[in-house]
């Protein structure tokens, strides 16, 4: 599809970030462009840490359609949006913009796919349910605010949220509350954990990046109930390894990375890709470094 202010340009979207050169983001895209039949470039972007406006006010200059943000930018972008959806509003954070240019000038339509990115993989990838389900979220940071919006919309029995600093797990709470009243959500120190169960738990915390443990005792997880690292790497990370030695059923982020992007593609180009395929690949690909790197 040509660009739809130059005829004569493939659109172009691209994945801003610091550090950026991990991402497999123009991968994903690639493969969802070649599902689809949609013509588009797609490219990694590493913005200066003090540069993210002018980095993208550069990109957008050149005929950008969209971009992916990921860390430390979430916030900026969503600062940087003309308008701004319903769930980004409810993030406070943004990991995707739409560029369109109108009568009126330019709009910047900021927008949040990971809530959505990680139901999907957990309901439909994973088979797990999070209707009437006891849900515990590890973190309050961006990446919690990022996806308990879209755990609220499954109406689960409660969510409960634990974070080291338990003011901002306060705040979290109170801050939900006002989007859904009907869900039952509560503060659970980590002091408490040790007395309570639960069939979906989700870390969200940044522990995972190196190779630490969150403050989560091995009790609270329910046999056979599910344990989601929003992480992913080469190995698993020490809160899944404890999970699975309790008894339950391990997923990385993996398949909410994939799924967000795909939301992203949705929002952008007005088809959705089909997401089982990419997973696969990538699950085979790491397979394959891993046993690579074994030799």
């Amino acid at each position: 599809m040509p660009n739809r202010h130059n005829p004569y340009m493939t659109d172009r979207y691209a994945v801003v970030g610091n550090p950026i050169g991990h991402s497999k983001s123009p991968e994903i895209h690639a493969a969802f462009a070649l599902e689809t039949g949609q013509e588009i470039s797609y490219e990694k972007i590493l913005a200066p840490l003090d540069a993210f406006i002018t980095t993208v006010d550069a990109f957008v200059g050149g005929g950008a359609c969209g971009i992916n943000v990921t860390l430390p930018f979430k916030v900026e972008a969503y600062q940087y949006a003309t308008y701004r959806t319903p769930r980004s509003v409810a993030a406070g954070a943004a990991n995707t913009l739409r560029f369109e240019h109108t009568t009126s000038g330019l709009q910047i339509t900021a927008d949040n796919t990971d809530g959505v990115g990680l139901v999907r993989d957990i309901c439909i990838n994973l088979g797990h349910a999070i209707t009437n389900r006891r849900v515990l979220v590890l973190g309050a940071g961006g990446a919690a605010r990022g996806v308990v919006g879209a755990l609220l919309d499954e109406q689960p029995a409660s969510i409960s949220i634990s974070n080291r600093t338990v003011d901002r797990a306060h705040d979290l709470v109170n801050q939900f509350k006002l989007v859904n009243s009907r869900v039952r959500m509560e503060v659970v120190e980590a002091r408490q954990l040790a007395a309570n169960q639960y069939d979906v738990i989700i870390n969200a915390t940044a522990a995972s990046l190196n190779q630490s443990l969150p403050p989560v005792p091995a009790s609270v997880f329910a046999k056979a109930g599910l344990a989601y690292d929003m992480m992913y790497g080469k190995v698993d990370t020490p809160f899944l390894m404890l999970a699975a030695d309790a008894g339950a059923v391990t997923a990385d982020g993996l398949g909410m990375l994939v799924e967000q992007a795909a939301e992203a593609f949705f929002y952008w180009r007005g088809v959705r890709p089909t997401t089982a395929p990419v997973i696969s690949a990538m699950r085979k690909e790491a397979l394959q470094l891993n046993r690579d790197q074994a030799v």
